[in-house]
């Protein structure tokens, strides 16, 4: 492993904190690690109570060995063109270019994802072929150097699974053991196949925070993001 590991996660609004807070405990456990949380103009990021302030400017970050692009509404990523050149830009100087959650639409919708397998969060995973992605219900998928996870807690697994790449799984297996990273969930309620009707029904009417997440105006958003880049393509 190098003596030094720039880990950059790129915030915007509306980002969901556990899809990178999950990688960061075990990036933040790897020899010579440096993580750098940016967002456009450095400006604070919120979810409900909690803030993120200060936070380096995206458009600062010159270069990154590891890109982590986490999930949340895609609005905040995908509607904002300076972000998404910022993860272009990064992109194409990260050993490993990743993802949480929905955050592997956000590397899609950037073009990077153009006939590779990619994971994400069970109720936008399909729409990744919108933007030229194979979908893939795995919890980690690695594909070449990109690697992504599933929704929201596969964060973990997926950085435990990154940091044996870089430092090899003596040391990720000492991480897992300091994290006590041992899940033994209450209820298999944890995917659509295990879930039982009532809990499908009553989860339509949750909210993270302040946000209220529409899947049909995010599958919308993420088919504008496909057109864009076909077009940019012809």
């Amino acid at each position: 492993m190098a003596t030094k590991l720039d880990v950059v996660f790129p915030l915007y609004p509306g980002v969901s904190f556990l899809d990178f807070m999950g990688p960061q405990a075990v990036f933040g456990l790897l020899p010579g690690a440096r993580q750098i949380f940016a967002s456009v103009g450095g400006q604070p990021i919120r979810e409900g109570a909690l803030t993120l302030q200060p936070l380096t400017r995206l458009e600062d970050v010159e270069r990154c060995d590891v890109l982590c692009v986490p999930g949340g509404p895609l609005g905040g990523a995908v509607e904002d063109p300076v972000f998404m050149e910022g993860v272009r830009r990064l992109a194409s100087t990260a050993r490993f270019v990743t993802s949480v959650c929905t955050g592997s639409l956000v590397l899609g919708a950037a073009g990077l994802l153009k006939g590779r397998r990619a994971a994400s969060h069970w109720m936008m995973r399909e729409h990744l072929a919108h933007l030229g992605a194979i979908p893939d219900a795995g919890r980690v998928v690695r594909d070449g150097h990109i690697l992504t996870g599933g929704g929201v807690t596969a964060g973990i697994d997926f950085g435990l699974t990154l940091a044996a790449e870089l430092a090899g799984p003596e040391v990720a297996q000492a991480i897992q053991l300091l994290l006590e990273y041992a899940p033994a969930p209450p209820f298999n309620a944890g995917s659509p196949e295990t879930a039982p009707e009532v809990a499908r029904a009553r989860m339509s009417s949750l909210t993270v925070g302040e946000i209220v997440f529409d899947p049909a105006a995010e599958e919308a958003l993420v088919r504008r993001a496909g057109e864009a880049l076909r077009a940019s393509r012809t």
